[in-house]
């Protein structure tokens, strides 16, 4: 079984897929809380049309998909705290734009093929040196920003208002916030794919809310259920020749089926 990792590619895939699967519920801890879970597929949809740019401009389309996630992310927060909207009108705009606009610049670029297939569903093969060191690179950078505003973004989750009145910079950091969902969005395009990567960032984190823990131990119980999601999900790929994010996310739900169950069972 271990001859998977007898090819660079697949340890390529393992290595960036595990950044993935303990950045993506960290940030989804965060948004879950704040009843924000949307926001990960509305940023997705975005990322697909920042990879249809990079397709049609010929660039990298993990870089543009960054770029064009982080712009929206910006006018999400923009248009959200000007309260003019409802917060769920606003995600369904960017989500339902970014797509349309996605459609016709994929058309344009003749994206429609197994390319444009693993950016939508992952796939373990196309997980390139530079992706994986971009992956790393800010994954790392992720992980020092939680690290450092860990408190202020526990405060801000749980009650914005009181957080404001405390003296934090609110608007600040839910721009920070929803920046660092942008960029764990777009870098899980390889691996997971953009229909699927929200699945990675809110179904463990509600798998782990079953057991009733502390905030600090249902994250750290969403980033186990996370990596044993993607290492299955990594391993069902390859031997079964199937897509890498349906996989990953699949295995995520048979976890969350088995803690809901666990759970009933206990109380």
């Amino acid at each position: 079984m271990l001859e998977i990792f007898q090819f660079d590619f697949m340890i390529r895939a393992f290595a960036a897929g595990l950044a993935i699967a303990v950045v993506a519920p960290i940030i989804g801890m965060f948004l879950v809380v704040r009843r924000y879970s949307l926001m990960a597929d509305t940023l997705a949809h975005v990322s697909l049309a920042g990879v249809a740019i990079g397709l049609l401009l010929g660039l990298n389309p993990v870089v543009t998909a960054i770029a064009a996630s982080i712009i929206a992310s910006i006018g999400i927060e923009r248009l959200r705290t000007t309260k003019r909207m409802p917060g769920e009108s606003i995600l369904a705009l960017f989500l339902s734009g970014s797509l349309a606009i996605a459609v016709i610049l994929l058309s344009l670029a003749k994206g429609f093929n197994m390319n444009l297939f693993s950016y939508l569903f992952g796939s373990i093969s196309v997980v390139s040196p530079l992706d994986l060191y971009l992956t790393l690179g800010l994954a790392v950078l992720l992980l020092l920003v939680v690290k450092f505003l860990y408190k202020e973004f526990f405060f801000l989750s749980f009650d914005t208002d009181l957080a404001r009145a405390s003296g934090v910079r609110t608007k600040t950091l839910a721009l920070i916030m929803t920046a660092l969902a942008a960029v764990t969005v777009s870098l899980s395009i390889r691996v997971v794919g953009v229909l699927l990567i929200g699945a990675l960032m809110v179904i463990p984190v509600i798998s782990a809310m079953q057991f009733g823990r502390g905030f600090r131990s249902t994250m750290l119980i969403s980033i186990v259920f996370s990596v044993t999601s993607v290492i299955s999900g990594l391993f069902l790929s390859f031997y079964w020749n199937i897509a890498s994010g349906g996989a990953i996310v699949v295995v995520a739900l048979v976890i969350f089926l088995l803690s809901l169950l666990l759970n009933k069972q206990n109380s």
